[in-house]
């Protein structure tokens, strides 16, 4: 992870389609190694450490796992770079989205059958020449400046219903600590990446 704050953000549909996406079989194969991983965590039993057979499955892939129960978010953690093998991202961020989210308690074994897993699979991140670049409810955007920077996965301005504006005002200050404006500041990276976003239930559910 680039940066420790990235790891916390805060229906099957892509938010750009891209290279290297996934079909509905690898996708039930990611979720259901994400249910397993934590499923067996929480019991108390080993993680699963078998690696799938599909190679597209073994690439370097940024991913990010989202829990939620009853509509409401449970836990986020992810990567956004990619730094280690699809599947064994998915396993990871499983286990550390149910117990490892500061925002959150530890999630117990009797929740699980209550809570839905989404997976976010990124593309690699590149820098925006402007705020101008970035198209919303397709593009994720990460803003750096020194050793602050937060991101927000495509879904966000879906779900908000936001303006670029206060995507990127909100990403400045809720994720990243910056004065909301700090996004207009030349010294200000903003880099854009987009997701494949699936999950166990379908959005509107």
């Amino acid at each position: 992870m680039v940066l420790p704050l990235l790891l916390i953000l805060a229906g099957n549909r892509m938010a750009n389609a891209q290279e290297g996406e996934l079909n509905a079989a690898q996708q039930k194969e990611l979720l259901g190694i994400a249910r397993s991983a934590i499923e067996n965590y929480l019991s108390g039993k080993k993680v699963p450490d078998n690696v799938p057979s599909d190679p597209l499955l073994k690439e370097n892939r940024g991913v990010f796992v989202t829990l939620h129960r009853d509509g409401a978010l449970r836990g986020c953690i992810g990567s956004i770079m990619p730094e280690e093998p699809l599947y064994l991202g998915v396993r990871r961020r499983a286990v550390d989205s149910a117990v490892h989210d500061p925002r959150f308690r530890p999630m117990t074994a009797d929740e699980l059958g209550k809570v839905d897993i989404e997976i976010s699979v990124l593309s690699v991140p590149k820098r925006a020449a402007s705020a101008d670049e970035i198209v919303m409810g397709k593009h994720g955007v990460i803003v750096k400046q020194g050793f602050r920077g937060g991101v927000f996965l495509p879904q966000v301005a879906t779900e908000t219903g936001w303006t670029k504006e206060q995507f990127l005002s909100e990403l400045c200050s809720q994720k990243a600590g910056l004065p909301p404006d700090a996004w207009k500041d030349p010294s200000t990276e903003l880099l854009i990446f987009s997701a494949q976003v699936f999950g166990e239930k379908k959005r509107g559910e």
